[in-house]
């Protein structure tokens, strides 16, 4: 150990002895921890909340499809067979997607009607496994429909409902959309509103009747070994059954906005919060100044007794740090405490003031999910080392410059 580190850890206890000086330091070490603490946290429930909207939305939309370019696949069947000889396919399952109006006696709403097979389709998405009233079995005269729309129709399970499709056909009344009288057979609720408010289920078979599509469907959805090769994995199979005549899409371009605003939400708090730990560094610069003053009359004595401006730089230079690093050790360790126990902190604070932050009738995510990423540790951890780094510097420098011979004509 250096003589330098030496004398600057001597210096770091003896400011506790200190009044203010030991006050401003102890500010800015709290300060660091806070700062570092509740950026770990923060971004930490930012992740689960990512975590938590991603899951649910690929509940709904499975990790990709695959279509033709004219938007229907005739011949799906043989489709589907080449597409499940793909290694990193785990299965698949056809669908019809199309928009139409369901009709209660009282009350009507537009939807978008999901025509599949409910063997193939339990295997590609878990949506089927979210019920919350009824069962996910569909017949020829059965439809699934979201919690958010049974609401607003006023309908439960064993109810009859009338589904309005654009398709027309002529009778000798003339020219009239196809409809069709469903019976309610279950409702889900997928946790999120654009699916339960407007998105229903009935066999794949009875849609394309209903929208004049005998034999076709609209694509084929896949479920993937890994979620985040997605992309990759649909590419090598349009590749492979023919890249001219069919597209892909993965999850990450069908919901490419919504996945841009949850991640420019975490930069922007990121930022935000960033700025806590800049103004503790600048607390670190104050403190480091108030100590050079202090120390005047040992940098001259350190002076005169041969050791160089260099070295006394060094000396207020790892004072700072110490005290840097010791905020931003402290900070990270209780941030990922806190982060990891989060749902526990939280409900003993709603127990002690008596009501919830999410109330589950409210909100679809009624409670703190937490995800600590490695990544964004060390990026907290090391953002914040460089700016004590920076913010060591000037008072260091000062200190060195300090002329002796006026410190001596004052004491």
């Amino acid at each position: 150990m250096s003589i330098e580190f030496k004398i600057s850890n001597q210096y770091l206890r003896a400011n506790h002895k200190k009044g203010f000086v030991s006050f401003i330091s102890g500010v800015s070490i709290v300060g660091l921890i806070l700062g570092v603490m509740t950026l770990i946290t923060v971004l930490s429930v930012m992740n689960g909340f990512h975590k938590e909207l991603r899951d649910r939305i690929l509940d709904a939309i499975s990790h990709s499809y695959i279509t033709e370019y004219s938007g229907t696949v005739e011949n799906w069947q043989a489709l589907q067979i080449k597409i499940n000889q793909h290694p990193n396919v785990i299965s698949t399952s056809p669908y019809i997607e199309k928009y139409g109006l369901l009709n209660t006696t009282s009350n009507s709403q537009g939807i978008s009607v999901r025509g599949i097979k409910t063997e193939l389709e339990k295997k590609t998405s878990v949506l089927l496994d979210k019920m919350k009233s009824g069962s996910a079995t569909l017949d020829k005269s059965s439809i699934l429909i979201g919690a958010g729309l049974a609401s607003q129709l006023g309908v439960m399970v064993g109810d009859k409902v009338t589904l309005i499709t654009p398709q027309v056909s002529s009778n000798i009344l003339g020219m009239q959309p196809k409809f069709k009288r469903f019976t309610i057979s279950g409702i889900f609720e997928a946790g999120i509103a654009e699916y339960d408010n407007n998105l229903t289920f009935i066999q794949l078979r009875q849609t394309q009747l209903l929208y004049a599509m005998k034999g076709k469907v609209s694509g084929i959805r896949l479920k993937v070994d890994d979620l985040f090769n997605a992309k990759k994995i649909t590419a090598e199979v349009v590749n492979d059954i023919g890249h001219g005549q069919y597209y892909g899409v993965d999850w990450t371009q069908q919901k490419a906005n919504f996945l841009q605003a949850l991640n420019l939400e975490k930069q922007m708090i990121s930022i935000i919060l960033s700025l806590m730990i800049a103004v503790a560094a600048f607390n670190v610069v104050s403190m480091m100044v108030m100590v050079v003053t202090d120390k005047k009359a040992d940098i001259a004595i350190l002076r005169t007794i041969g050791m160089t401006p260099k070295r006394i730089v060094k000396i207020f230079f790892y004072q700072g740090i110490t005290i840097g690093v010791i905020g931003i050790i402290i900070g990270t360790i209780l941030g990922i405490a806190l982060a990891l126990n989060i749902e526990v902190v939280i409900a003993g604070i709603e127990s002690i003031l008596g009501f919830q932050f999410f109330p589950a009738d409210v909100f679809y995510i009624s409670r703190f999910p937490s995800e600590v990423h490695l990544v964004d540790i060390i990026k907290i951890t090391f953002g914040a080392f460089i700016l004590v780094v920076l913010a060591s510097i000037y008072p260091a420098k000062r200190a060195g410059k300090l002329q002796i011979s006026e410190v001596l004509n004052h004491e």
